[in-house]
């Protein structure tokens, strides 16, 4: 890489980080959350509902933005805009209307991260596929990260601390991209064979239904796991409570099988990354979510350490397939519109994803939490078929 490639993926990855550490706070918070305010969990996951849909319905116009202005900037309104909100989450902790505003700030400002991030990633580095694998391995760290430290800062100096840490993080973050010179790529020329242009559109179509699925069983599984997992681990947390001192607590020890889960999906990424540049990323979209639907009826149906285990092959395969989607957006869509192209893709992803919110907390209400993984491997199975769609709808592409 160039030393401008560099800070590039340096600048990006942080932000990647970040965005994921925002968003996946608030899961580890739901059953402390729920005795703090003596509210059913049914009743705490909805206070998230507008933090998950502003973090993707706002993705186009801050991608439109992005086209405009130039990703840099709108990079610093994301550290600033996700601090200062963090701080008003702190606020309004004891209060479920002034922590949803709060939260609903949070999802607002984070929502600028992909569509700015990955554009210029997609524009200005020329290993396009392997440095969104490793950008995508920078937002697995965020995932895996934040559990545990949500947990551990709850535990140890109470529910505030860990919105706190948020805070600061974001605060850095508007300092590094202050002081790191990573320069605007030029944009290209847009492909000249009207064929060419109609198979990238009719591809990018499909794909955007592919992302609504995606959106929708990232999210389910992201906003359900630490519960999932601090309910359904029973014998594992007993006998882990034979070893003096290693669980603090039920919740500390969720989230950090949570914290697991997430950084075996910092494989998957680098892995998908690398699939992506070697072979042909439409089979890789394929194969990758064609393994989930298995992988998800098993979660349903055991609990502990085979739990753990089909959860950590499931997270490899379900976040290690983000690299090779985010090339399929990059090779079909032209360098003007890159930005709005993964604005597009955050609010089918993230925006109509944080539906799942609400699809979650009925399911668990109506049947049972284990229901929630097979509705889940129902939408990876629909999946697959929209998948053999964009096959067929890209035939004249060069991808």
């Amino acid at each position: 890489m160039t030393p401008n490639e560099r800070n590039i993926l340096t600048a990006t990855c942080f932000g990647h980080f970040m965005s994921h550490f925002n968003m996946l706070v608030f899961p580890a918070l739901v059953l402390p959350l729920s005795r703090a305010l003596n509210l059913e969990l049914s009743a705490v996951l909805p206070l998230s509902f507008w933090m998950y849909l502003l973090f993707g319905i706002t993705a186009l116009p801050w991608g439109l933005l992005s086209d405009k202005l130039g990703a840099k900037p709108l990079l610093l309104i994301f550290y600033l805009g996700c601090g200062a909100c963090a701080l008003a989450v702190v606020a309004g902790l004891d209060r479920p209307q002034a922590l949803t505003l709060a939260l609903a700030g949070l999802g607002l400002f984070s929502g600028i991260y992909h569509p700015a991030g990955l554009g210029l990633i997609s524009k200005g580095i020329s290993r396009m596929s392997m440095a969104l694998g490793y950008n995508g391995m920078a937002g697995n760290a965020g995932l895996a990260a934040a559990p545990i430290l949500t947990g551990l800062f709850n535990h140890l100096f109470g529910l505030s601390s860990a919105f706190l840490l948020v805070a600061v993080l974001n605060l850095a973050g508007a300092v590094i991209m202050i002081i790191l010179p990573a320069g605007e790529p030029e944009k290209r020329p847009d492909p000249e064979s009207s064929e060419e242009k109609r198979g990238m559109l009719a591809g990018f179509m499909v794909l955007c239904l592919c992302m609504v699925l995606v959106g929708l069983t990232y999210r389910g599984m992201s906003v359900i796991l630490p519960s999932y997992f601090e309910l359904k681990n029973e014998a594992l947390f007993k006998s882990l409570e034979g070893l003096q001192g290693l669980v603090a607590s039920r919740n500390v020890a969720a989230t950090a099988l949570t914290s697991l889960v997430f950084l075996v999906g910092i494989l998957g990424q680098y892995i998908g990354g690398w699939a992506a540049e070697r072979f042909n990323p439409k089979a890789g979209y394929l194969l990758f979510h064609a393994l989930t639907v298995p992988l998800a009826l098993g979660i349903a149906w055991t609990s502990d350490l085979p739990l753990l285990i089909l959860a950590m092959t499931y997270a490899f395969f379900l976040l290690g397939m983000q690299p090779i989607e985010n090339t399929l957006i990059a090779r079909l869509t032209p360098d003007r519109l890159r930005h709005s192209g993964f604005g597009l893709k955050f609010i089918l992803n993230f925006g109509i994803g944080s539906l799942a919110v609400f699809m979650v907390g009925w399911i668990e209400r109506v049947w049972s939490l284990p229901a929630v993984f097979l509705a889940l491997a129902g939408l990876s199975f629909l999946l697959v078929f929209c998948i053999l769609g964009l096959f067929a709808a890209t035939r004249q592409v060069r991808i």
